[in-house]
């Protein structure tokens, strides 16, 4: 290697040291999903870069989605998968598919990629030791234009009502990364399925957490040029859901980021999974890839 080459990897390495010294001993919340899970050479940059964030004494806790691989697994099973409002109506079966893909096969995945690179992770579901407690999400829509807003049944669906901060916190002081299946337990027991997008928010929340990253298969959050837009504050965010520039996939991220930064949460950021190393080049350049939203 040339000494210029030798010089530019110091270079990295110096610009990355203050976002070290910034994030020591604090915790990032990472939801994982999109094409950085189905990609085998992006699945082991992020296991890399989960394992990196624990070295340098962050705290890293991942939560996952998984909803091409339930739509796989629904289909293989001969169950039809509905969809309102951009949620998953989830009856018995499906949440039994949910249950099985969530909470086992996929879950057991991420955590073996990571422990492949070196890392110490723990799989979890909202169900261990009532990690994520869960109601039934009361959704209401209209049918039909200018009629006034219905109660639709979404099934299992549920929202967050408390995280159970105490068994993330045990496996941080000892060492093990939590990697959690949004999953949620009712009040009598039942399973409720959460939009992970909505769990990783709460869970940040819960955690006063100091960054909240959301990996994605675009760039970022554009303009309606099509632009790039690297930073974002509330009022902007609210402009751009007035003019339907953030809209559809985008809707759930944004809005888990702005409950994240009224829970606590420093920063967040919504960053382009299909770039190797997304994570570590979100938190520890100048530049970034992708979108922060702030306070």
């Amino acid at each position: 290697m040339h000494a210029t080459d030798h010089i530019q990897q110091a270079h990295t390495l110096i610009e990355a040291l203050p976002y070290i010294q910034l994030f020591a001993n604090k915790t990032v919340v990472v939801k994982y999903g999109g094409h950085a899970m189905t990609d085998e050479a992006l699945r082991d940059s992020f296991a890399r870069d989960i394992v990196l964030l624990q070295c340098v004494g962050m705290h890293p806790v991942v939560v996952h989605g998984g909803g091409p691989q339930i739509d796989t697994i629904m289909k293989r099973m001969g169950i039809a998968a509905r969809f309102e409002a951009g949620l998953r109506v989830t009856d018995a079966a499906t949440m039994e598919v949910v249950d099985m893909v969530l909470g086992g096969k996929l879950n057991k995945e991420i955590v073996a990629t990571i422990n492949l690179h070196g890392g110490q992770a723990v799989g979890l579901s909202g169900k261990d030791a009532n990690l994520i407690t869960a109601a039934k999400k009361q959704l209401y829509r209209s049918v039909s234009p200018g009629s006034p807003p219905q109660l639709v049944d979404i099934g299992l669906v549920g929202e967050v009502t408390s995280v159970n901060t105490s068994i993330i916190h045990t496996l941080e002081t000892s060492g093990f990364i939590p990697v959690i299946a949004p999953t949620g337990v009712g009040e009598n027991g039942e399973s409720y399925n959460i939009n992970a997008d909505t769990a990783a928010g709460d869970i940040a929340a819960a955690l006063q957490a100091e960054r909240l990253l959301f990996l994605t298969d675009v760039e970022g959050i554009q303009d309606r040029d099509k632009k790039l837009l690297p930073s974002l504050d509330r009022q902007a965010v609210d402009r751009l859901q007035d003019e339907a520039v953030i809209a559809g996939g985008m809707l759930p991220k944004v809005e888990a980021c702005l409950r994240a930064l009224d829970g606590g949460v420093a920063k967040t950021h919504i960053i382009d999974g299909r770039v190797p190393h997304a994570v570590l080049l979100e938190l520890f350049t100048d530049r970034g890839v992708g979108t922060e939203i702030v306070r």
